[in-house]
């Protein structure tokens, strides 16, 4: 498993790593459906809900038709899906994402809504889905599919800086089959630390203040809130704060 282009720093006397690949546009790629929440912590900061939800790699099992030197005909092989349309992503959101929450959610908030964003993509089910919507309400829970806003990137947690964070992690391994780089995908998933994850989840709320502050548009740089200072000093914030007349301005906005 590799990508087009690899970054290496070697000594004077080191040799170049040599990598062979049949065609640099075939490279095997594995797409992961994640699900994420806002860890929680108590007063001490000790976390007693980790945000982790699951990570899901979108692979199939199948057996091997033809008998090699790495596995004889029959052996279960792991495919990656090429075709991800919205049959496999509702699979996926009602047989793993569902049953994830529902073990992993705080038995205290049963009672209320949870929301599920997910982006814009054609592949998404629509949030009045009817198979997802009878599933999402079964056990007491009330579970329910939200759109991100569009042209807000900055929006979605996962991009804003999960998935490059757990993404760095992953590179420390060299995985050479799709096994080895889901492996290595769940271990840096598990990894991650909740800390930094909640400090994600700020920086949302301050992407969130400066969309306000551009009256929803995107020409906006984020601001450095210093997190790792304020985690040191114990002076992090649990939620960034808004100023009521900004609030009260978009409204007044919106309302025009």
């Amino acid at each position: 498993m590799s990508k087009k282009s690899e970054n290496y720093y070697l000594l004077p006397d080191e040799e170049d790593p040599l990598r062979t690949c049949q065609s640099k546009n075939f490279i095997p790629k594995v797409m992961f459906l994640a699900a994420i929440s806002r860890p929680r912590f108590d007063t001490q900061r000790t976390e007693i809900f980790s945000e982790k939800i699951g990570i899901f790699p979108f692979v199939t099992q199948e057996p091997a038709k033809r008998t090699s030197v790495n596995r004889s005909a029959g052996t279960l092989e792991t495919k990656p899906i090429t075709s991800i349309n919205k049959e496999v992503i509702k699979s996926f959101l009602i047989e793993k994402v569902l049953p994830a929450i529902k073990a992993k959610w705080p038995r205290n908030d049963l009672r209320q809504p949870i929301f599920i964003q997910q982006d814009n993509a054609r592949t998404h089910i629509g949030i009045d889905d009817a198979d997802f919507c009878r599933a999402a309400t079964e056990d007491g829970f009330d579970i329910r599919l939200m759109y991100q806003l569009v042209n807000s990137p900055d929006l979605n947690v996962l991009d804003l800086g999960f998935f490059h964070a757990i993404q760095s992690l992953q590179h420390k391994e060299a995985p050479t089959t799709v096994d080895e780089l889901v492996n290595a995908v769940v271990k840096s998933f598990e990894a991650f630390s909740t800390v930094e994850s909640d400090k994600i989840f700020l920086t949302l709320q301050t992407c969130m203040i400066e969309i306000m502050k551009a009256k929803g548009s995107n020409k906006y740089k984020i601001p450095h809130s210093k997190k790792a200072v304020l985690e040191r000093c114990g002076r992090l914030p649990t939620r960034m704060k808004c100023n009521p007349t900004l609030v009260q301005e978009v409204l007044d906005y919106l309302c025009f």
